[in-house]
């Protein structure tokens, strides 16, 4: 194995090619005269076994390319595939399928190279069952049991995988940071080093993460600094899976990819936008039902906001809100008590979305609105109708971006009237919503409300 030299290297200005003795020709580029006296730099070494700065010029920009991961929905997510380089840390309640999602990215994402799946949790035989039931059996996927961080880092210079998996962070332990396993100082250090590995390899590496009981990732916030991309894996109703980033330094944090639980695994849901949807006889809607053009990444999905009222006991009320934060439900049952006279401070309130997707964008605050009016006046609103725009703390219905994919997709799924705000974000100042000849009213019907009063006036009349 060759040594690093001692004492002073000489360094060429033009491609940074390392020397430990001046020459008057740079052997790697050939240029005259460029090799410079420098000190040798201390520290771990990155992948070319230097810790030298570099002209950004002289950087390969082929380091940074992707890896399919084999999962279309993944790939969303991620911003089009596994970085080179990179780290993923993935998080979700126990048994959501963390460990199901990445056996099946392993056994698509073959073509990639040799692929180390490494786990403190289970045994091989485990992982062999649980491979032979997703069919995911490949020959450069190889398997290494084991939460001794030492153990893993000569596994990883042994094998030099293409992608390696690490199932989970919680479980390793290094000697340097403590005992016990599970630490703030165990997981911040074992990130650390496994970051520092895959980016001197160029492997792509993924940690699992345990989440604590309100859904948060367990350790410290260190440790997702430390990583490129966390990702989230929640639950759905029933089968449903949601996987959505909240960190990617490598492509947009609002994607999702949806996924249904099945006997062979995860299955991809390509086309959700009408998943969520509650599909009824007639069309109607019942009281205290919204339906809201969601904006998520580069879909619009359709969905379906329930709400009800009831009276408080004792005079304590409550909001009771898992899908929607129940501090934005709060807001909104504020707004309409100002501006609308309905009394929401003696009721308790209980919010849900169909399907049990979790909603953050703004566009969905006129369709909670709508939906806690309808569910308090006891009165519904009017069929094939879709609502869009925030509200603001005066009533006032502001724009949100891609209008005009919501009314198209709302349109798509039968839905002839969309209600906003008059005017639309990046699309041309005020929304061409004249008579005639706008790709609004070709999607459909737009009906324009500047203010919440307005809106629900356009709804339920006076």
């Amino acid at each position: 194995m060759a040594t690093k030299p001692k004492g002073p290297v000489y360094r060429c200005s033009n491609c940074a090619h390392i020397e430990p003795k001046w020459l008057g020709r740079c052997p790697e580029c050939g240029q005259w005269n460029t090799l410079r006296e420098s000190a040798q730099a201390q520290g771990r070494p990155d992948r070319a076994g230097e810790t030298f700065p570099l002209p950004i010029a002289s950087i390969d920009p082929g380091q940074g390319t992707r890896l399919p991961s084999g999962l279309a929905e993944m790939d969303r997510v991620l911003g089009g595939g596994l970085m080179r380089g990179s780290v993923t840390l993935i998080g979700g309640e126990p048994g959501i399928g963390k460990s199901t999602l990445l056996l099946q990215l392993c056994a698509r994402a073959g073509t990639a190279g040799r692929i180390l799946y490494v786990s403190g949790e289970e045994s091989p035989a485990q992982i062999r069952m649980r491979a032979d039931r997703l069919g995911a059996l490949r020959d450069t996927i190889e398997v290494f049991c084991s939460c001794d961080l030492d153990l893993v880092r000569s596994t990883l210079d042994a094998l030099k995988p293409s992608i390696a998996v690490i199932d989970s962070i919680q479980t390793l332990r290094a000697e340097e940071a403590g005992s016990v396993p599970g630490t703030a100082n165990q997981i911040k250090y074992c990130a650390q080093e496994l970051s520092a590995w895959a980016k001197a390899h160029d492997s792509a590496l993924i940690l699992v993460a345990h989440v604590t009981k309100e859904g948060a990732i367990a350790g410290p916030k260190a440790a997702e600094h430390l990583v490129d991309a966390v990702l989230s894996f929640e639950q759905g109703e029933g089968d449903m899976r949601v996987l959505r980033a909240s960190k990617n330094r490598f492509g947009s944090a609002e994607e999702v990819g949806i996924f249904r639980m099945g006997e062979a695994g995860l299955e991809e849901v390509a086309d959700p936008s009408g998943l969520f949807l509650v599909r009824r006889e007639g069309g109607s809607l019942p009281v205290g039902a919204a339906v809201a053009p969601v904006h998520e990444g580069s879909r619009v999905l359709l969905v379906e906001i329930q709400a009800l009222t009831v009276s408080a006991k004792a005079g304590i009320t409550r909001v009771y809100s898992e899908r929607i934060e129940t501090g934005r439900v709060s807001r909104i049952a504020a707004i309409l008590e100002k501006h609308t006279g309905l009394r929401f401070s003696d009721q308790d309130i209980y919010v849900n979305v169909a399907g049990g997707m979790r909603l953050t964008e703004p566009g969905i605050d006129l369709a909670l609105a709508c939906a806690l009016f309808s569910a308090r006046s006891d009165v519904a609103l009017p069929a094939n109708t879709a609502l869009a725009g925030e509200l603001s703390l005066a009533g006032e219905l502001r724009p949100v971006r891609q209008m005009r994919r919501r009314a198209k997709a709302a349109a798509a799924l039968g839905f002839s009237r969309l209600l906003g705000p008059p005017e639309v974000a990046g699309e041309g100042g005020k929304a061409k919503a004249k008579a005639g000849g706008s790709e609004f009213r070709e999607a459909a019907a737009w009906a324009e409300a500047s203010d919440i009063k307005s809106a629900l006036k356009a709804l339920f009349g006076k």
